[in-house]
């Protein structure tokens, strides 16, 4: 074997054994770490949207006006502006009292030092913004948070607009990938590619088989001197229904002048590699400047998914042959035991910003025996070539035949080979405070917290520093909101119903986890903090606020 290949393997099984221990002493299972805060980052705001007229479940072509956005906050992302503690975050903003109708747009928040400012309706996609009531450019939703920031401050987000008409005889102009950025935090937000969509969607319905784009995600070379540097990588999936035997592809554009035009974009995805369909794209750059692009294959048998990864070494012309990670195991309901939210994406993907080709990968794995779902992780430190056998993250030990969840972790790289994951927890008992309803007190895996894991890479692949940390300060229930507001219910359904079938609601299918120099930073939904909404019942509705949670990285272990 030639020295480097040897070298190579030497380094490769010391981190595998590596990841399984401990890189300082572990600390009390489960704690809290010193310093943690919890502060809420959402606060109502006013944009536009669409309410559903009285008898109906859909929205009314025109009917776009004014109102609040001071309901259901889910599903959010973050990104922090390389050398400072300045963050934007983005979630689901849901409209006015529409939640069960699953009514949203995306809104940003500005949190400058790590501390929230303020937040705002992502402008360019609604009636008021845009003028009109064309659809295009208004739309009744927009979808799926996802962030990062260039060197010069600027931040981006690949949008998803679309038409919230569920039902197959509406024909309107489904959807589009966009792309949008902003110079001030996220405050004001200018359609990118000269205003022109990144790929236009087919004038058919959200219930229509056909083309569907879904699951985009955007990744910025933020290296100082690179020749790369600022490009920016919009990568989204297409859904091409089942008649016509197509599948899932996913596709990329590229940008090479700070997302003023973008290549037409490309299927990165062929099927000989990873099937006919495969979703869940999650592109990141690492050390090298190098796009790394990890994606979820989905066999049409029902069979078990695995996650792949490849590489571009050429600005995202061309991708190398997709390297099989890990197979996963996928709840078949889409819905965890117990409650009635809809489960999350699989998996989570980052690149290290200090090693070249060191990547790191967090999935939720499902167990049919146990009927149970755990958060795992596996990393490579041959740019993919090769990687860890899985792990563990979650370090629970439950009772005997009572089971807990463990789900939708996120991962995320900051500089020094600080490496952090975040999941949702079930291990507490839901307990009795004014936030929680009074059927759920005392119940097991069936409440949430989140839950923070730390790694360091040292030079050889992240290990573990400590225990598993909690985040939350305060366990929330998923089924709130219970209450109701003008007589319809604020509980957000996934289905766009009332009342909301089981196991069609929805908490996110992921959040927000980034690493700065100094701090470890999370954004997630959390039903504990009461509104300033009156429910009819009386008392304020319980909705699902954003909370941003940070810790110092020095609190969470000696060289951390």
């Amino acid at each position: 074997m030639p020295r480097s290949s040897l070298l190579s393997s030497l380094a490769m099984a010391l981190y595998v054994v590596g990841s399984t221990v401990t890189y300082t002493n572990a600390a009390t299972p489960w704690q809290l770490p010193v310093g943690l805060t919890n502060v809420v980052a959402s606060s109502p705001t006013t944009g536009a949207g669409y309410p559903i007229p009285a008898g109906s479940r859909v929205p009314v072509a025109g009917s776009c006006q004014a109102g609040a956005f001071n309901a259901n906050h889910s599903e959010s992302w973050i990104a922090v502006k390389p050398g400072t503690e300045d963050l934007v975050g983005s979630s689901k903003f849901f409209f006015d009292k529409y939640s069960t109708f699953y009514m949203f747009y995306l809104g940003a928040h500005q949190i400058p030092h790590g501390t929230p400012a303020g937040n705002n309706q992502i402008q360019g996609y609604d009636c008021i913004s845009t003028g009109t009531q064309a659809m295009p450019p208004s739309w009744t939703d927009t979808t799926d948070p996802n962030l990062d920031f260039d060197t010069r401050g600027r931040v981006y987000q690949v949008m998803l607009p679309f038409n919230a008409f569920w039902d197959a005889s509406r024909l309107h102009p489904d959807g589009e990938i966009d792309i949008s950025y902003s110079d001030d935090m996220g405050l004001t937000w200018v359609k990118g590619n000269g205003g022109r969509p990144l790929e236009q969607s087919n004038n058919a319905s959200a219930r229509q088989a056909g083309h569907v784009e879904d699951k985009q995600w955007v990744a910025v070379n933020h290296i100082v001197g690179h020749a790369f540097q600022d490009h920016v990588y919009a990568a989204w999936a297409v859904f091409n229904g089942s008649s016509n035997g197509q599948g899932v592809k996913v596709k990329m554009a590229v940008s090479r002048d700070r997302g003023r035009t973008f290549d037409n974009a490309v299927t990165i995805t062929p099927p000989s590699q990873v099937g006919a369909a495969a979703t869940f794209v999650i592109p990141q750059i690492d050390a090298a400047g190098d796009v790394y692009v990890s994606v979820v294959s989905f066999p049409p048998n029902g069979s078990a998914s695995t996650i792949y990864v490849a590489r571009s070494s050429d600005d995202g012309r061309t991708f190398s042959t997709f390297v099989p990670v890990a197979p996963v195991s996928a709840i078949p309901t889409a819905g965890l035991p117990n409650t009635r939210f809809r489960d999350g994406i699989t998996e989570s993907f980052s690149a290290s910003p200090t090693y070249a080709g060191h990547l790191y990968l967090t999935y939720e794995d499902w167990d049919p025996v146990r009927g149970q779902m755990d958060v795992k992780f596996t990393q490579s430190t041959d740019r993919g070539l090769t990687w860890s056998a899985p792990v563990v993250v979650n370090d629970n030990v439950d009772p005997a035949g009572v089971p807990t969840d463990q789900f939708q972790p996120s991962i995320a790289a900051g500089p020094g080979g600080a490496v952090a994951i975040a999941f949702y927890d079930r291990r507490a008992t839901c307990p009795s405070d004014a936030s929680v309803l009074a059927a759920d007190v005392g119940r097991t895996n069936f409440c949430i917290d989140v839950t923070l894991q730390a790694y360091k890479d040292a030079g050889l692949g992240a290990v573990s520093v400590g225990a598993n940390r909690r985040l939350t300060r305060y366990t929330w229930d998923p089924e709130q909101p219970g209450q109701h507001v003008g007589g319809l219910p604020q509980y957000p359904c996934a289905g766009a119903r009332d009342p909301c079938p089981s196991g069609r609601g929805f908490i996110g299918d992921y959040f927000g986890l980034v690493v700065s120099a100094k701090n470890v930073y999370a954004l997630f939904a959390s039903t504990h903090y009461a509104s300033d909404v009156s429910a009819d019942e009386g008392g304020l509705v319980y909705y699902q606020q954003q909370v941003l949670a940070s810790v110092s990285r020095s609190s969470l272990g000696k060289g951390y």
